[in-house]
């Protein structure tokens, strides 16, 4: 045990460390089951991925107390290119991603995650949850010799539908007695117990697929190395990586605020990224942080990267000997399980706060969640809704340059602007003069504005040029610092008169 593994200046529980640790392996073995089969993969690929992606991420991440596994806001944006390409080409995209996450915290590029605003992350995990959910419905069907998929019926129906709905019932009141120990984990147990105790027949994950446990074994994705498959696999990794990183810097800064102290985002993005790219050379399905299952862990008093390696580790345990129990396990209590995951991950604060929210903010919550849902693509509903709330806050902020004008002793005309310009602005500002009726000088004061980027340059341009055909001269007075600089660099495409104000210095005010 070294310094960087175990932070030796805080004590350590062992007691609550381990017990976080069983406790989150028995939440995540639900979770990464469920996300693998609704993805077409063998179960098995979701437990490597909870096992590889909990171990990197407990030992090399950004901050203790954070669980990763095998997630399904990251799988559910590979669902279609498993279904076109297969899990070989999945594989590499997992590789793919991982560069790119390793990338973006080797650049420190982390930061940039708080640019997300909060409306486009509703958005987000609302349209997260009803994916989720509508998956599991999917599971109350069967697919036939011929390959066509139709609803159970009868019996079997109502079997499985009791079977939930018992699961859903144990998974929201259980916490009521004790939350010493996971409800989805009593949920399961209990289920099992019913179906194996009254041998009750109904769909089980061994009628999915089998799980023959071993060790991930080392194996390079048998995909052709070439510009076509690159083509294929890349918006997909971008995508996975995005959203990867999108859940984990978001979970790692909801650990900050719970425990009150600082974790490492680029850090955090390197772990992701070593465990992504272990995930793709061993089989697993890859994945990020995990917000419930860092919940638990936390609630269970883990403090420290010891839980999240106890976690992994007996997920390991459970792949080499408990495949045969797991095998067993009935779908019901899988997918009660994950209902209300998808019930939990759906912000309803959201909707309780929707008539104190601007429109344009719930505008976009519900453009980001319906990009989600219907094209399953969570990165473009990302940046669709950032775009949209970047548009938003310029179009907020040209409305607020202002102009104030009167005449000096001297029968100069002075412009006191008020508010930034930049591209949204310069057509109200451009309105604002008259070269034809102006006096002969004319001086626009920028004490109370900047100017940001190049259209706003090019209105000056353009207005001093307006100023210069009357025959009259157009002085700018009061630019800070910066938007000289901007103004100098930019000598070569523009003609104004910066007139140096002796009086003018910056100076903390009275």
């Amino acid at each position: 045990m070294n310094t960087y593994l175990f932070d030796f200046s805080k004590k350590i529980n062992y007691k609550n460390e381990l017990l976080a640790g069983f406790t989150v392996a028995m939440t995540m073995i639900p979770e990464s089951l469920s996300f693998a089969i609704l993805a077409g993969l063998s179960p098995l690929t979701g437990l490597y991925a909870a096992f590889m992606m909990g171990l990197v991420t407990a030992i090399l991440g950004g901050r203790p107390g954070m669980v990763s596994g095998g997630a399904g806001a990251t799988i559910v944006v590979l669902i279609a290119l498993i279904q076109t390409h297969g899990v070989e080409y999945l594989l590499a995209t997992v590789i793919l991603a991982g560069i790119i996450q390793m990338i973006v915290g080797i650049c420190k590029f982390g930061k940039f995650v708080r640019l997300i605003p909060q409306p486009v992350m509703y958005g987000f995990l609302n349209g997260l949850a009803v994916i989720i959910f509508m998956a599991q419905i999917e599971q109350f069907k069967i697919t036939d010799s011929n390959g066509v998929s139709h609803w159970i019926q009868g019996t079997s129906l109502y079997t499985m539908g009791g079977l939930t709905a018992v699961t859903i019932a144990i998974v929201c009141f259980f916490p009521k007695i004790t939350k010493t120990v996971p409800a989805s984990l009593i949920a399961i147990l209990i289920v099992f117990a019913i179906v194996f105790g009254f041998n009750i027949q109904t769909k089980t994950v061994a009628d999915i697929a089998h799980i023959s446990g071993n060790l991930p074994v080392f194996h390079i994705p048998q995909v052709p190395f070439s510009l076509d498959t690159l083509k294929i696999i890349f918006p997909y990794a971008l995508v996975m990586a995005g959203v990867g990183l999108i859940e984990s810097l978001l979970t790692l800064s909801m650990v900050d605020e719970i425990t009150d102290t600082k974790g490492s985002a680029n850090k955090e993005s390197v772990a992701q990224g070593i465990a992504n790219v272990t995930n793709g050379f061993f089989g697993g399905m890859g994945g990020c942080a995990m917000v419930a299952q860092t919940l638990v862990n936390l609630n269970a008093g883990s403090r420290a990267r010891l839980s999240g390696i106890i976690a992994s580790v007996t997920i390991l345990i459970i792949i080499l000997v408990g495949a045969p129990f797991i095998e067993k396990i009935p779908m019901a209590a899988l997918v009660g399980v994950m209902m209300m995951v998808a019930i939990s991950t759906f912000q309803w604060v959201s909707i309780r706060i929707v008539n104190k929210m601007p429109k344009s903010d719930i505008f976009v919550g519900i453009t980001v969640a319906l990009i989600t849902i219907i094209l399953h693509n969570l990165a473009l509903a990302v940046l669709v809704g950032v775009i949209i709330s970047a548009l938003v806050f310029a179009w907020d902020n040209a409305k607020r340059i202002r102009a104030r004008k009167y005449m000096d002793e001297n029968g100069k005309k002075h412009y006191d602007i008020y508010g930034p310009l930049f591209f949204g602005s310069v057509t109200a500002f451009a309105d604002k003069f008259d070269p034809a009726n102006d006096p002969a000088e004319v001086i626009i004061d920028f004490r109370e504005s900047r100017i940001v980027d190049m259209s706003a340059i090019d209105a000056l341009n353009k207005l001093s040029k307006r100023y210069a055909q009357q025959n009259k001269t157009l002085y700018l007075l009061h630019l800070s610092e910066d938007c000289r600089k901007m103004l100098k660099n930019a000598e070569a495409v523009i003609e104004v008169n910066i007139q140096e104000d002796p009086t003018y210095k910056v100076m903390p005010e009275k």
